[in-house]
């Protein structure tokens, strides 16, 4: 799939998301009033959360695509970063603390609820429209795990395209959040305690903090500069060390700079034969298999250098930083 391609399934994703979220959120918030349900309520910013997020992300891919320039010559795909950690921080701040908030005040001042049929009414056809968003982003994860030779889960914990796996993160989010709520109410209509109702809504909440979370944390690992996963590392330096006049490679490092861009760079020895029209038509050979290999690959910087004892070292903490948890 070419690159343009993928900006804009993961445009449509968004967009998809963000449509049915918006709907959903003003159905939640009217069954939310007419019931006097916590969960509801809760489930009602829960929608405008995401709805906020998916603006923010629609920013991320948007800004992030812009073409380099001569104050940014990498581009500024890590810009679009920027925006998914602000997405995921409202998800957080706004989304989170409501719930919780909201959930406590309804267990201690326990208001009467009142109709029920309203709330059952939206969360099934909140239920439906979720799914139809959702499936759309688990289409797209498919097949681009198919497009990198990974697992669907293998991809989605490694992937640099942080708007589908956010996406995919609140949806499932939001369909859990739709049965807990839905619990919560038939709880609380077959007791008539509205303690259930509110414990729901803590629950909701506890659930966006976890989602928001593991999103925030993983574009704060690509805001500092995450390499490769290890599969494709291995790939970069097979096909390095391929090139007729290269010894080894001594090494090499890997930058995702954006959801579609990767820089690479290598210490590389040559033969000690090798003419310098050899190292610079290495050089063109090697940046025409990995981009032919990888479309993703926008940088490849070679540097000839003799082989000397420890200059593995940046490629074993490559290798060992690929093994701690993400």
């Amino acid at each position: 799939m070419a690159e343009a391609e993928v900006k804009t399934e993961s445009v449509g994703t968004v967009v998809v998301a963000g449509t049915a979220n918006l709907a959903i959120a003003a159905a939640k918030a009217v069954a939310g009033l007419l019931s006097g349900s916590a969960a509801m309520l809760s489930e009602a910013v829960h929608s405008v959360a995401d709805t906020t997020t998916e603006v923010l992300l629609y920013l991320a891919l948007r800004r992030g695509a812009r073409p380099a320039d001569t104050r940014h010559p990498f581009g500024y795909g890590k810009e679009s970063y920027v925006w998914a950690f602000l997405a995921a921080l409202f998800t957080f701040v706004v989304g989170a603390g409501f719930a919780i908030t909201h959930g406590v005040t309804t267990i201690l001042v326990h208001q009467p609820t009142g109709n029920y049929l309203v709330s059952y009414v939206v969360l099934v056809v909140s239920f439906a429209i979720e799914s139809v968003s959702l499936s759309r982003a688990v289409r797209q994860i498919r097949r681009e795990s198919r497009r990198w030779r990974a697992t669907p889960r293998r991809y989605l914990r490694l992937t640099a395209d942080t708007t589908v796996k956010a996406v995919f993160m609140e949806d499932t989010a939001a369909l859990i959040g739709l049965l807990i709520a839905g619990v919560g109410l038939g709880l609380s209509e077959l007791t008539g305690d509205e303690l259930y109702d509110g414990i729901a809504s803590i629950l909701i909440g506890i659930l966006l903090l976890a989602v928001a979370t593991i999103l925030a944390r993983s574009n704060v690992s690509l805001l500092v500069g995450r390499a490769v996963s290890e599969r494709v590392h291995r790939q970069i330096e097979h096909e390095l060390a391929a090139l007729p006049t290269v010894d080894r490679v001594d090494t090499l490092m890997t930058m995702l700079l954006g959801p579609d861009d990767i820089l690479v760079a290598a210490k590389v020895d040559f033969h000690n034969d090798a003419t310098g029209a050899d190292i610079e038509a290495a050089a063109d050979e090697a940046e025409r298999r990995l981009t032919e290999r990888f479309p993703e690959i926008g940088y490849v910087f070679l540097d000839p250098t003799r082989s000397m004892p420890g200059t593995d070292r940046a490629q074993r903490t490559q290798h060992e930083n690929e093994q701690a948890p993400d």
